[in-house]
């Protein structure tokens, strides 16, 4: 069987960028793929989609994008094509095409079981990312067959979705943007809100994520106060990266045409059963947004920075209230649903006692509670832009000492 030090299970921008920081540490380790480098951002991401951080905030470290506006927005496609690149130029030990079976304790590490054999390593790196497995409501189950229920990772283009009108649930930066392009192909669009969070896309003259760095937010450690679990259940920013720099938000799309109803509470057959509460949950999302908008002017003012003044408009509530708490999905010709739901981690290959009883893993900054595992890529996992593409490659550049330490540790203890 081979052998290695450490295994990174997945070839993503996590485990890309920790190879790279394990490499130029002289750690040896392999990296394991599914599928390609970068297989969600090739076959799970919608045809339209561009990344929501700026290119400037979309590089790993060792490679920079060549000949691209800073201030631009990738698509998702050519991102998986810069992975691609990037796994080349840093000289990563990557296995595509492996699938990894089994990850179990064995003496002194780890014993890997794949589609391509048995490894041994001392230590495993969990980078399979934190959009891994779509989650679907129990409502999902109590669905009238006749209606088509789709993910985001299934969904490519509106015209693959039958013709008729689809309700959208989840208002997250991926709900908005499905509901907006689906009810721009045709097909009547209805919106089910739940907790989301909505922001300019341009503040003060700069993008919303250039200032959320310049104040130091993105930069929100992990590892200190606050309600953690709360923070890494909180929905991604409603934004849509586009070279117009346009908002979207629930008052975009409600001009649209698209009709805004609560968060969905239950499904029975046809008939769908909303909360009543989308009043509440738009003034909480902009209760948040002024909460990031005063930080973002606090900075301003204390550092003295050159910044246009903010536009009024940009405060304003959105008024979303009198939606309906029923509606009968066929008598009103909704033929899918798009569940923009979020995302749950799955890990039924991990054979350690490492994982919380919503099976997630138990870690602290990224090193699990079960001695030499892992993981990163995930939601403020040291900090609120641990799961953006940057702040792979800073977490990566934190844990790769921790991973090479506790090497030397096992070494010594062995000998």
């Amino acid at each position: 069987m081979p052998r290695t030090d450490v295994i990174i299970v997945g070839g993503g921008q996590a485990g890309l960028a920790m190879s790279r920081s394990l490499t130029l540490r002289g750690v040896d380790h392999v990296v394991l793929e599914r599928g390609r480098v970068g297989e969600r951002w090739h076959s799970e991401r919608w045809r339209s989609l561009h990344l929501l951080t700026t290119n400037a905030m979309s590089a790993l470290p060792g490679l920079r994008h060549v000949g691209r506006d800073p201030d631009g927005f990738m698509p998702a496609q050519d991102f998986a094509s810069y992975l691609e690149r990037y796994a080349r130029a840093v000289g990563s030990p990557v296995m595509s095409g492996v699938e990894v079976t089994s990850v179990e304790p064995n003496a002194g590490g780890y014993r890997v079981a794949t589609t391509a054999g048995v490894w041994l390593s001392r230590a495993v790196v969990v980078a399979t990312g934190a959009c891994e497995t779509p989650f679907r409501p129990a409502a999902a189950e109590a669905l009238a067959p006749s209606i088509a229920q789709v993910c985001p990772t299934q969904y490519w283009e509106p015209d693959e979705l039958p013709e008729g009108g689809a309700l959208v649930v989840g208002a997250s930066a991926t709900g908005l943007q499905l509901a907006e392009e689906i009810h721009l192909s045709g097909r009547p669009v209805t919106l089910a809100v739940g907790d989301h969070t909505r922001v300019p896309r341009r503040y003060r003259g700069r993008d919303i994520y250039a200032w959320m760095e310049t104040a130091g937010i993105l930069d929100d450690p992990a590892l200190e106060g606050g309600n953690l679990d709360a923070a890494r259940r909180q929905p991604s920013l409603q934004l849509v990266g586009r070279p117009d720099n346009r908002d979207l938000d629930l008052g975009v799309v409600s001009r649209l045409g698209v009709r805004l109803v609560g968060r969905l509470e239950a499904m029975d057959g046809a008939k769908a059963t909303f909360a009543g509460d989308l009043d509440r949950t738009t003034r909480a999302s902009h209760t948040r947004m002024l909460r990031i908008l005063d930080r973002i002017d606090k900075c301003i003012g204390e550092r003295g920075l050159a910044a246009p003044d903010p536009d009024p408009a940009t405060r304003n509530p959105i008024l979303a209230a009198g939606d309906p708490v029923a509606l009968n999905l066929a008598r009103e010709g909704v033929r899918s649903v798009v569940w923009a739901t979020g995302y749950v981690r799955r890990y039924p290959w991990l054979k350690a006692p490492a994982l919380d009883g919503r099976g997630e893993i138990l870690h602290r900054g990224g090193v699990a509670t079960f001695p030499g595992l892992y993981v990163i890529g995930l939601t403020f996992l040291r900090r609120r832009r641990s799961s953006f593409i940057d702040g792979c490659g800073l977490d990566a550049e934190d844990l790769a000492p921790i991973v090479q330490a506790q090497l030397g540790r096992s070494a010594k203890e062995a000998a």
